[in-house]
């Protein structure tokens, strides 16, 4: 399997996780539009979607930047048209730009709901519902969201239900687009990080160096979305994938390449079901 002359779509491909995409599939020759906000350097977090694109051709790909605000829907049916036109057609669309503020209900600003909404369910919905067309004359097409499974359980909406339920929402598109989109061939799947992921988001909101010491790298979902990418659309669809799980599906069994510091327990992500146990030889942490 190869995504050699594929094309990819990505949202928030600027850094972190997207980007560690966009890279994995750049390796294989894959052309890549990067869907980004991020035009200058941001005081806090590092990276562009310039920068990005040198990454990318770097590794061996194409890239296309993109200036993109997924709460604008006429930039997003742009942006799809500009990536269509340079690179004949659409593959892959990865639903990767997320919002995130962890606050309980009473201390929410109504502009931060709003503005998680807007990014992680609207921004999701209106990308997909855009790429539609495209994805249709795709050989494999895919949709993927890095939103987590739905596991409607209190404990992960007390601390945080705005946040919740924004990123619920993207799973949600999840749910209903894989069947609207089953005849058609289009596979559109959910996959979740079991652990905390190294981010500027760890870095810089949910806990800093000592979160980050205790996090995994992005490339681990890099590698499962590329064999996820790999599956044929037309079987492999409606799926809730937790990364290192479906890694080791796929006969992966070393996951100590992918830790910041072996030596510190790994701290575990947000909404992984109780029930979806790790794979062997792996423990995880608690959050403090």
């Amino acid at each position: 399997m190869s995504l050699s002359g594929k094309t990819l779509f990505i949202t928030g491909a600027s850094r972190g996780i997207g980007l560690a995409i966009a890279l994995r599939a750049a390796r294989d020759g894959a052309n890549v539009a990067i869907a980004a906000k991020t035009e200058k350097p941001h005081p806090k977090l590092a990276g562009t979607i310039y920068t990005a694109a040198e990454e990318i051709e770097r590794a061996g790909g194409k890239a296309l930047p993109l200036v993109v605000d997924v709460r604008d829907e006429t930039t997003v049916k742009d942006a799809l048209a500009q990536t269509a036109a340079r690179f004949g057609g659409i593959d892959i669309v990865v639903n990767n730009a997320s919002a995130i503020a962890l606050t309980f209900v009473v201390d929410t600003e109504m502009k931060r709901f709003d503005l998680m909404h807007q990014i992680n369910a609207r921004g999701t919905f209106v990308v997909s519902k855009y790429a539609v067309a495209y994805l249709q004359k795709a050989a494999n097409p895919h949709i993927l969201m890095i939103s987590p499974p739905l596991d409607m359980k209190e404990k992960w909406f007390a601390p945080h239900t705005a946040y919740s339920m924004a990123k619920f929402g993207m799973s949600l598109v999840v749910l209903g687009l894989a069947g609207e989109l089953r005849p058609n061939g289009i596979a559109v799947n959910a996959l979740w990080p079991r652990t905390v992921i190294a981010t500027a988001a760890v870095q810089n909101l949910l806990g800093g160096d000592t979160m980050m010491q205790r996090a995994r790298k992005p490339d681990i979902m890099a590698d499962a979305a590329y064999l996820i990418f790999a599956r044929p659309a037309r079987d492999f669809t409606g799926r809730f994938l937790i990364d290192d799980n479906f890694l080791a599906e796929n006969g992966v069994s070393d996951f100590e390449r992918y830790r910041l510091d072996p030596e510190q327990p790994l701290a575990p992500d947000f909404f992984v079901p109780d029930g979806i146990k790790p794979p062997p030889g792996i423990t995880i942490g608690d959050r403090r």
